[in-house]
């Protein structure tokens, strides 16, 4: 008789039924309370036992591709939770729904027909226009006084590029006349931030399933509310986009609504119903608006903190593109000062703590250690990236480190693992190439086109970060002024 019995990771002593869902709530941050449980145990991978389900929080980087490439089939499904059931319309889109025939159907979609290279460079116009829009806004800001809400600007440049990528609008109302956003993309935005701070927020109902009729913690009204917003703009014009393709008065696709619609299936049928189609636009959304606003924002902060990093952005931004024209995405490739400072951004300021939970589908031996079936797995974004054994100096701000002796090109992406940027795998980020683009655009476009400073009361940026999704505290609102001659700003 085998008396080795496989161990699951260490954890705290679960309390029947409920697991250690009292701990848990005792906390203000489940994150910080699961960091803070792996800290205790000295551990970088560690098993809490919520309601019946075991949460495998993992901080290693080994440990994590054990996961995602020699097991990456057994762990290649997601939760089925409050939040992600009713932004996905009942699993209809690609990111939040389980393995699957919808999930390989979406996936697909997603791959071949919205983000492939063709799709990518079809839509540059459109990606230009934004980035010109947010130097004519910014610009009209500094003529206002100077002082800019930066969250503000990089927020609503992903949601315009969102909008216009997949709309083919700047705008859902008049719009303002200084590029800004107007009441209704404030709307917009801040709903599609309601819904991603909802999507895995370790609501108690999610395990222990008989109190979802409760809500006892408000998320399920709050998603609700969320996505009425969403869909008061997005359902009329896809609606009325349908509408328009059916009756022909329509046969030329802009953008990738266009697109979703017109794709039909082996007997020339719509391949995607309108629910579908509606599920994977909050989706979208969503996946675009998060990393590249809070990339910059951080990178804006930390340069403001180390002045000498600003000069290099800058140096390296002049020599290559100089003053005489606006930084392109075509200049993308050259800027490895640049997505150093990205990449450092990603690894210290992940927006959230965890990655995308993976959920096992067999029981599993990962790291000496039993994953049952059904397992959520949390790939510590903030646990990788801050991890001491891996990174030295872990909490400072470092671009320097991503830098290669051989002057190679550097990218967002690290297959190994010891951060987290684009997740890999079969359930691996398929916008690569749109979130870089976005990312070091709009990180270049506000540091070749602007000098920036703390107010005159300011000497250095407070970097606390908020409590729960780790975003910085208050928003960077610091002191823009142009520096490049003004015919560069008036689109």
């Amino acid at each position: 008789m085998n008396s080795k019995i496989p161990k699951l990771p260490p954890g705290p002593k679960p309390w029947p039924i409920v697991g250690n869902l009292p701990e848990m709530l005792a906390h203000n941050s489940p994150t910080r309370w699961i960091h803070k449980v792996m800290e205790e145990l000295n551990t970088e991978i560690a098993c809490i036992r919520l309601g019946n389900v075991h949460v495998i929080p993992v901080t290693c980087p080994t440990i994590a591709r054990e996961f995602l490439r020699k097991h990456d089939a057994d762990f290649a499904s997601r939760p089925i939770s409050m939040a992600s059931n009713v932004i996905s319309n009942g699993y209809l889109t690609s990111v939040l729904v389980p393995y699957g025939e919808q999930w390989k159907k979406m996936k697909k979609i997603i791959v071949n027909d919205l983000l492939s290279p063709y799709r990518h460079q079809w839509l540059r116009a459109k990606r230009n226009e934004e980035a010109d829009n947010l130097m004519f806004y910014v610009y009209n800001k500094c003529n206002n006084g100077g002082l800019v809400n930066v969250r503000n600007v990089t927020q609503h440049y992903c949601g315009n590029v969102f909008r216009k990528l997949f709309f083919n609008t700047r705008y859902f109302g008049n719009g303002m006349k200084d590029g800004g956003p107007g009441l209704e993309e404030v709307e917009h935005v801040d709903a599609s931030f309601v819904l991603l701070n909802h999507i895995y927020a370790f609501s108690t109902s999610d395990y222990i399933p008989w109190l979802r009729l409760l809500d006892l913690d408000g998320h399920k009204g709050n998603v609700k509310n969320a996505l009425r917003i969403m869909n008061k703009y997005h359902d009329s014009i896809i609606d009325e986009r349908i509408k328009r393709w059916n009756n022909g008065s329509k046969n030329v696709e802009e953008d990738l609504l266009d697109v979703l619609i017109s794709l039909k299936d082996v007997n020339n049928n719509p391949l995607l119903t309108t629910k579908e189609i509606k599920a994977q636009a909050i989706e979208l959304m969503m996946a675009m608006v998060d990393n590249p606003s809070n990339v910059v924002e951080w990178t804006l902060v930390e340069m403001l903190n180390q002045p000498e990093l600003f000069q290099k952005a800058t140096e390296e931004l002049d020599n290559i593109v100089g003053k005489d024209r606006i930084v392109e995405e075509s200049d993308i490739p050259k800027l490895n000062f640049l997505k150093a400072c990205a990449r450092e951004a990603l690894r210290l300021h992940p927006i959230t703590a965890f990655n995308v939970p993976h959920v096992s589908m067999n029981d599993t031996m990962v790291g000496n250690y039993f994953i049952p079936k059904g397992s959520h797995i949390l790939l510590g974004r903030s646990g990788l990236g801050r991890n001491p054994k891996v990174w030295s100096e872990p909490y400072k701000f470092k671009p320097e480190r991503h830098l290669k002796n051989d002057g190679s090109k550097i990218t967002l992406t690290e297959p190994n693992l010891k951060f987290i940027s684009f997740s890999t795998g079969r359930r691996g980020c398929p916008a690569v190439t749109l979130g870089t683009t976005m990312t070091i655009i709009l990180l270049a476009r506000l540091l070749h086109g602007f000098t920036w400073s703390t107010p005159s009361n300011i000497s250095r940026i407070n970097c606390a970060e908020s409590n729960g999704v780790m975003v910085l505290d208050e928003p960077l609102t610091v002191v823009a002024k142009p520096r490049l001659a003004a015919k560069l700003y008036n689109f």
